[in-house]
C-alpha cells in the first residue's frame, strides 16, 4: 500500500470521526420536543449539523479516490478504522463514559483492520 493510499485513508478517517464530532454535538442542540420534520427545519440553523453535512460531502470524493485505486474488499475493512477514532473521540472530546467491552470491541476491530490491510 502505497504512502499517498494511506494518506487518503487516513483523511477519510478524520473526515468520518470529525463528522459524526459534528452530528453528536449539533444532535445534542436540537429542540427535544417536537416532530422529526420540525427537527429536520431545524437542521439548516444548526453550524454543527452543517458542518457534519459538509464534512461527510467532502468525504464522498475522498472515498471516491480511495476506491479508484484500491480494492473495495480492502477499502472498507480499512475505513472501520472510524470504530476506534469515533470511540477516542467520544472519549477523550466529548467526555462520554466508553466502557471495557467498548474498548475492547474498538481495538479487536482495529486488529482486524491491521490483519485486512497487511494482506494488501
Amino acid at each position: 500500500m502505497s504512502a499517498i493510499l494511506i494518506l487518503w485513508f487516513a483523511l477519510s478517517v478524520l473526515c468520518d470521526v470529525f463528522g459524526q464530532l459534528c452530528f453528536k454535538i449539533g444532535a445534542d442542540r436540537l429542540p427535544s420536543a417536537g416532530s422529526l420534520l420540525g427537527k429536520a427545519r431545524a437542521v439548516p440553523s444548526n453550524p454543527w449539523l452543517v458542518a457534519g453535512l459538509c464534512i461527510y460531502a467532502l468525504e464522498i470524493f475522498v472515498w471516491l479516490k480511495i476506491l479508484s485505486v484500491a480494492p473495495l474488499s480492502i477499502a472498507f475493512p480499512i475505513a472501520s478504522l472510524n470504530f476506534l477514532g469515533v470511540t477516542l473521540a467520544s472519549a477523550t472530546i466529548l467526555g462520554e463514559k466508553v466502557g471495557r467491552a467498548q474498548w475492547i470491541g474498538a481495538c479487536l476491530v482495529t486488529l482486524g483492520v491491521a490483519i485486512v490491510a497487511g494482506t494488501a
